[in-house]
């Protein structure tokens, strides 16, 4: 079977820019770019009259409105791309057997054996037709026998476009486009190669595997697979999340402890919160913290498995305290739970008391019916952008263009 797999990889077009443009037709043909508006921001997605001056997203948003003057700059709407993001969702699960949402924008799709009922070639174009159609989003797509080849196969296609690579064709498809075009292959790793006079892929293909394995390691044998076509990786539907966090960049730097601390809180909180209403136990807790000259620090502590706020805060609060010891402005703090389990709350006899376990249980049934942070700790009351997303009902969190406040 795996020989004769067909796996469609779809992306939508520089989506927030799509949805911003359905809701205003003025922004058709302009250059856009969507992200934090502060100094500190960065460019969350940015429209292909943007990218022509040099633009990209993760750009810092100073520099970006330095290339491109002109550009309209929008903080974006979380909310309204989940809502598009689903639309898209939708029509997939109605029309495919088998689907991958690995982000807002992005799907993989397994269409293997449809080819003897209908084509997957021509299933797959009505699909993105049917997107097109319905929901007025510009969508590109790759099919190929991997994930690895359809994902770069759906980039060459782009702006709304799509491409088939057949059974065969992969190597010569991807010898002559550059080692970043393999997923995998971030900026270090490509410097990496560029010293070692790898700029095609073209090249890796040539090499030894064992060469790059001795080179780059894991990594090397992995992305010499990958350059070749070689990739079994399934389309999974379904993935178990391992942790959950949470960060926050401030537009100034800050030395304000209590600021500081009730930012945290609010942090650890809503995550405790989130994994109360996946039914999820947490047993490490991290806390990471970047001052403003960008040296970073971060510190975890096991703990017994637990989802209790009265569990968690205390010791978020002292990896906190460890940490912040320099005294130096701090640009950005973080808090992560990992170690997940399914699991409701183990009801410790000497630590626990029944108050403040129905205390727990009503303020979270206050939570469910008019918001996530309906009810909180006063402590926390400033941080009011802290993400309100469910991390366990199987979609991928959004990419929040204004998180920054």
């Amino acid at each position: 079977m795996l020989d004769n797999r067909a796996i469609v990889h779809m992306d939508l077009d520089t989506f927030f820019v799509s949805c911003e443009r359905l809701l205003d037709n003025r922004l058709i043909g302009k250059p856009v770019l969507i992200g934090g508006t502060s100094d500190r921001g960065v460019v969350a997605s940015c429209s292909y009259e943007a990218r022509k001056f040099g633009v990209h997203s993760a750009m810092p948003m100073r520099m970006a409105k330095m290339l491109c003057p002109e550009a309209i700059v929008l903080r974006g709407n979380s909310g309204i791309y989940t809502n598009f993001s689903k639309d898209v969702t939708d029509v997939i699960k109605e029309s495919v057997p088998l689907y991958e949402k690995t982000s807002i924008d992005e799907f993989y799709i397994d269409l293997t054996g449809m080819d003897k009922f209908f084509g997957c070639h021509k299933l797959a174009s009505e699909l993105r037709q049917r997107i097109i159609k319905e929901t007025g989003l510009p969508i590109s797509f790759g099919l190929s026998s991997n994930k690895t080849v359809s994902k770069i196969a759906t980039g060459e296609a782009k702006p709304n476009n799509q491409i088939r690579i057949l059974k065969g064709t992969e190597k010569p498809f991807l010898a002559p486009l550059s080692v970043k075009k393999i997923p995998m292959v971030g900026d270090v790793t490509y410097k990496s190669l560029c010293d070692l006079g790898i700029k095609r892929i073209k090249t890796v293909q040539e090499m030894p595997m064992q060469l790059m394995h001795r080179v780059l390691g894991k990594n090397g044998l992995s992305i010499w697979k990958k350059a070749s076509g070689i990739d079994n990786s399934p389309v999974v539907q379904y993935h178990e999340r391992k942790s959950i966090s949470t960060e926050r960049t401030f537009n100034k730097d800050t030395t304000d402890v209590i600021k500081l601390r009730g930012i945290i809180i609010a942090m650890a909180e809503n995550l405790a919160y989130q994994l109360r209403r996946g039914n999820k136990l947490t047993a490490c807790i991290t806390f990471k913290i970047r001052y403003s000259d960008f040296q970073t620090y971060t510190q975890q502590q096991r703990i017994p498995y637990s989802a209790m706020d009265h569990n968690i805060i205390p010791v978020v609060l002292d990896l906190f305290r460890k940490l912040y010891n320099r005294r130096l402005l701090v640009r950005l703090i973080g808090v992560k739970f990992s170690h997940l389990v399914e699991g409701g709350h183990q009801i410790n006899l000497f630590d626990d008391n029944e108050k403040q376990l129905l205390l727990s249980q009503a303020i979270d049934k206050m939570r469910e019916r008019y918001g996530d942070r309906a009810i909180i700790n006063a402590a926390g009351m400033d941080a009011k952008s802290i993400s309100r997303w469910n991390p366990f009902t199987g979609e991928p969190p959004p990419l929040l263009a204004n998180r920054r406040r």
